[in-house]
């Protein structure tokens, strides 16, 4: 079991993304500074680090010049800067890869699982979700119906792959909005059943009897077993 820590002051969402990759198997540690974060990584030898880059005292750009020194541990960098000269500075202090904010919790989780497997020299941890004639890669961002590719929005993506990965399991709508939106701002319950709507007519033969994605009345969806 791969274990991650998170680097990230902001409580609300360091406990979101925490809770999301606990879900999906993942034994979890959270800092809310660089120190801690630094005597973390030398305790618990963690396989991936989530590093935001706005830390109090010592910022995470900092923090990854530091640990750099001592250790060759995949680091992802969560930034609420997008400009380019930002991305390529974290990237020159020896970070492997970054984020930015706000992020959908499955393209977070895609990227941890990225990371891993090139941590591992390749070790195979599974990139694709398949059923019947539906294969969705999560390494790849990419579905195939019956072969061909389908172009899904990035939400789209995120919300079938959050279903394909609990196959049988039923999501209720706050859960899938908390895992696909996150919980940073207010979304309309609403929105996951749009979604679902274009969902089926990408992948389903029938959108109006849909026999992957299913409606469970009352609660949410489910990928159907």
């Amino acid at each position: 079991m791969a274990r991650i820590l998170i680097v990230e002051d902001e409580t609300p969402l360091a406990e979101t993304v925490a809770y999301n990759l606990r879900e999906e198997g993942y034994k979890v540690s959270v800092a809310s500074d660089g120190v801690a974060a630094l005597d973390l990584i030398q305790q618990e030898k963690p396989d991936v680090v989530l590093l935001d880059v706005m830390l109090p005292s010592i910022d995470g750009l900092e923090v990854c010049r530091l640990i750099r020194r001592e250790s060759d541990v995949p680091v992802i960098m969560l930034t609420a800067k997008s400009r380019e000269i930002d991305k390529v500075v974290g990237l020159e202090v020896g970070a492997d890869d970054y984020i930015t904010k706000p992020f959908g919790m499955m393209e977070l989780i895609a990227r941890v699982r990225a990371a891993i497997r090139r941590s591992r020299g390749g070790t195979k941890i599974s990139d694709i979700l398949s059923a019947n004639d539906l294969e969705l890669d999560t390494s790849r961002h990419i579905v195939r119906v019956t072969g061909k590719e389908v172009d899904l929005r990035p939400k789209e993506f995120e919300l079938l792959h959050a279903l394909m990965s609990n196959r049988g399991r039923v999501l209720e709508r706050s859960v899938l909005l908390d895992r696909v939106w996150g919980e940073d701002e207010y979304i309309d319950p609403g929105t996951v059943d749009v979604h679902i709507r274009r969902l089926r007519e990408k992948v389903e033969a029938s959108p109006s009897k849909p026999t992957k994605i299913l409606t469970v009345r009352g609660v949410g969806y489910k990928f159907a077993e």
